[in-house]
């Protein structure tokens, strides 16, 4: 059941504060990597993607 999933999921975090934090940085992460492929032709996707990877190994390295 999708609600008992979201419970579970939201029990792993101590505050509320700590849940908003997260969920701000997973979308922002999650908006940086999601190109909708199915709107884009294949190879415009792989240029994107690669462009994306590039720019998170480059924030992680730093």
């Amino acid at each position: 059941l999708p609600f008992r999933r979201r419970e579970r999921a939201m029990q792993k975090f101590k505050s509320c504060a700590m849940l908003q934090k997260f969920t701000s940085y997973h979308a922002q992460i999650y908006n940086h990597f999601n190109h909708e492929r199915h709107l884009e032709s294949r190879q415009t996707y792989k240029q994107k993607r690669s462009a994306a990877l590039i720019e998170w190994f480059n924030f992680c390295a730093a």
